[in-house]
């Protein structure tokens, strides 16, 4: 599908580009922030890497996922950017509150308590863990995508996820107790 859309482009069609704004910009901004921890600064980022995508597909040469490459180009600019600025801790803002008025409304608290939860440890871990425990478990990417987003070998990729799963472990207990 997504080859398409990038022949569309390609032959000029501009508007053909919202597909990948539409599919893949949740995505891409969860990349980043997992790298840039901040909100802002991760949708500059994404903001960016779109238009680099844009300007660079000419260059897709179809050997990955198309996704791979996208998202290779948002760690690219988010590194880029955060050796730029120093980025400070972000804590993650408090959600609307909710009405309870029945199971299901009581079941989507609870769901979005543990997302805010697992949000938070993550912004606890290193970059790379971070950008790891992302990319196969939120995003379901296989190690070998991870390895072509990241650039990390295969065995690198696993020995990341193993101290993150540990490391989130830990946080996610001293969480849960405070």
């Amino acid at each position: 599908m997504d080859q398409v859309y990038i022949d569309k482009i390609l032959a000029g069609d501009r508007e053909a580009f919202r597909y990948f704004l539409s599919t893949y910009k949740d995505m891409a901004f969860s990349v980043a922030i997992s790298i840039v921890k901040s909100e802002v600064v991760a949708e500059e980022v994404v903001q960016d890497a779109f238009v680099s995508c844009y300007h660079a597909l000419k260059s897709f040469q179809g050997k990955s996922k198309f996704s791979s490459w996208l998202y290779r180009i948002v760690v690219n600019h988010a590194f880029t950017r955060l050796r730029r600025i120093k980025i400070e801790f972000v804590p993650i803002s408090e959600q609307d509150e909710l009405s309870v008025t029945d199971e299901a409304a009581l079941w989507q608290l609870e769901q979005n308590e543990q997302a805010q939860l697992i949000e938070e440890a993550l912004q606890h871990l290193p970059v790379n863990e971070s950008l790891a425990l992302r990319l196969f478990y939120l995003e379901e990417e296989s190690i070998k995508d991870v390895c072509q987003i990241t650039g990390w070998t295969e065995s690198n990729a696993k020995v990341i996820l193993h101290r993150a799963r540990k490391r989130i472990h830990g946080i996610l207990s001293k969480l849960m107790k405070s």
